[in-house]
């Protein structure tokens, strides 16, 4: 596996700090399956940055929640089906807080990585789960940021527009809530699309717990920028 992606961390977490955000950020071949299953990665500039969240719904979530509540944020939470089964009200909360639920697959499995057969059985298994607790998602978005074709055609078939990113906070790695704001700063801007994470499950960090105090740091930069924090669908409702 090439070491120059953002796919899977493996050696990098031995390099330098500001070695592994460049060769995260640089992320050659994630651009190229980006220009060939397209989605968004900005949304149209309104006045607001776009708040997204990936691997849960875990314990993790719910201080993400109250975090997001203290600073009148809406977010988008891409949901895995495996933590949908473990953690169901989770869900139902995340809904009632006014917050947006897209998929991001059944397993924390690359979509390049599977079967045509094994991709679409992946998604259509999540949506099936989040529809028996009466939710329709309108995003997807594959783990890793690795789509396929199979993935990019079920989700068409299935109304489900992909959705990536443009900033993010390196938040899978163990570090501060200071440190991942700070690089979420660096491209935050109108229009930008952030992507966090709600759990630790899939990473080698332990918890999630200083995500959500990014949150409010994140918040408060957005305030200096005169941006609000809003879901994907605020900010597509809003274009």
């Amino acid at each position: 596996m090439s070491l120059v992606t953002a796919e899977h961390p493996g050696a990098r977490r031995f390099m330098p700090r500001p070695v592994r955000e460049c060769l995260y950020d640089w992320g050659p071949r994630r651009k190229r399956r980006w220009r060939k299953w397209p989605g968004l990665e900005v949304v149209a500039a309104g006045g607001h940055a776009v708040l997204t969240f990936d691997d849960g719904p875990d314990d993790d979530t719910l201080p993400v929640l109250r975090a997001l509540d203290d600073v009148g944020a809406r977010a988008t939470f891409f949901v895995l089906g495996e933590q949908v089964e473990r953690n169901p009200q989770i869900v139902l909360e995340i809904v009632e807080r006014g917050h947006d639920i897209g998929v991001h697959g059944y397993r924390h499995v690359p979509m390049s990585e599977l079967e045509p057969d094994e991709a679409r059985r992946d998604i259509v298994r999540t949506i099936d789960r989040l529809g028996a607790l009466g939710c329709r998602p309108k995003w997807f978005r594959p783990p890793y940021g690795r789509p396929s074709e199979a993935a990019f055609e079920t989700c068409t078939a299935h109304g489900l527009q992909f959705v990536y990113w443009s900033s993010w906070g390196i938040d899978w790695e163990p570090r501060s809530a200071t440190l991942i704001a700070e690089h979420v700063q660096r491209r935050l801007a109108d229009g930008t699309i952030v992507l966090l994470h709600d759990s630790a499950r899939y990473a080698p960090r332990r918890t999630a717990r200083p995500t959500a105090d990014a949150v409010r740091l994140i918040a408060e930069q957005a305030h200096e920028l005169g941006l609000d924090l809003v879901s994907v669908g605020e900010a597509t409702r809003a274009a």
